[in-house]
């Protein structure tokens, strides 16, 4: 694809999971070596390899606590600019325990529903974290030509608790701070990947609760008129942003048998033309598309032409509503029933709702 040469390239950056594993090795290097070290590099699940300066580093009472700033690129992630902290000691093993113990400390989430890739009961740091941690420590291990002496590493995060507010977690059933995640650690600009993770995540969630409907929704507007109306588990919803085909498709592929669709109108309006991913990088909404369903749902040429002039979708909606329209609006909304029904497989109900006056249509 063509890039203009005056757009700036995105950065990338590094995910909660590599800045914990790099403190952890940084740690565990500082305790085995016995000597100071300001920058560390660790192994990353891809074959490469990349290197973290070390934000603080401090040994007392045989603990070494190491701290990472993380650096999330040009991705707008709440944990941008987060403390990762590890703390290594020696830690006391039975037979046949692991070498390398890890543990979440504060402002990493416990995990207390089912669904997610780590058990219910155990901090929030997912399975490749979990990996690139202790591949990370024994790296440290090697280097320093100690690996018989056991260690225990515990990750924590400066304000973790605050930032998992500006999350998803709690509905997932992390409470108590952050997740600790990455499956590459990088952080790619504007992912994705986060995103249909995060829906995947949220789906699993909601099956292990046994619930066999979701409320799909573009955003937290649309998703709390529907809650108050419908007033399902908290499990059940399922923010799919800009994701809508990928959202359908995975409810069938988790196995519910209803969809309650939920948006605001520019969104309903390309689900009812048909565009699978919703942003408008991606699925520009052309008003003239808008202006011929509309000729299509039974406006006159005349006044859909007229249409076809309008700045925005929400110019269209406004235009509808002041001449009466109603009947189109909703002919709207079940056109996007039914690209919604086509696309999962499923049943569908869509509602419709607007800022002001919460759910305006239904079918």
């Amino acid at each position: 694809m063509a890039i203009d040469k005056d757009q700036k390239k995105l950065r990338s950056g590094f995910t909660t999971g590599a800045c914990a594993a790099a403190a952890a090795k940084a740690a565990a290097m500082v305790l085995l070596g016995g000597r100071e070290i300001s920058r560390v590099e660790i192994p990353f699940p891809t074959g490469d390899r990349h290197g973290f300066n070390l934000h603080s580093c401090v040994l007392q009472d045989g603990q070494v606590t190491v701290s990472i700033i993380k650096d999330a690129g040009d991705d707008p992630d709440v944990t941008n600019g987060a403390e990762i902290i590890a703390i290594v000691e020696q830690q006391e093993t039975e037979p046949g325990e692991e070498l390398i113990g890890l543990a979440g400390g504060p402002g990493v989430g416990q995990v207390t529903k089912p669904g997610l890739p780590v058990s219910v009961g155990e901090p929030a740091i997912n399975p490749v974290p979990r990996i690139m941690i202790r591949a990370a420590v024994s790296e440290a291990m090697e280097e320093t030509g100690i690996s018989d002496i056991p260690l225990a590493v515990t990750i924590c995060v400066t304000d973790g608790e605050l930032l998992a507010e500006k999350t998803l977690n709690s509905r997932l059933g992390i409470l108590g701070g952050l997740s600790i995640l990455g499956t590459t650690g990088i952080v790619r600009p504007v992912s994705a990947k986060a995103w249909t993770d995060t829906i995947d995540a949220s789906m699993k969630v909601a099956r292990a609760a046994g619930l066999s409907e979701v409320i799909v929704s573009t955003g937290r507007t649309s998703e709390a008129a529907v809650q108050q109306s419908l007033n399902l588990p908290e499990e059940a919803q399922v923010m799919m942003g800009d994701y809508l085909a990928y959202a359908l498709k995975g409810a069938k592929r988790h196995g519910f048998s209803k969809i309650y669709l939920s948006g605001m109108w520019a969104k309903i309006l390309k689900c009812a033309l048909g565009i699978p991913q919703t942003h408008v990088r991606h699925g520009a909404l052309e008003v003239r598309h808008a202006a011929d369903l509309l000729h299509e749902l039974g406006l006159d040429r005349q006044t859909a032409d007229d249409m076809a002039m309008a700045n925005t979708a929400r110019e269209i909606f406004l235009r509808l509503k002041d001449a009466g329209r109603d009947d189109l609006i909703r002919a709207v909304c079940v056109k996007a029933r039914e690209y919604a029904m086509k696309r999962s497989g499923l049943e569908v109900e869509v509602f419709l709702v607007t800022t002001e006056n919460g759910i305006v249509e239904h079918v």
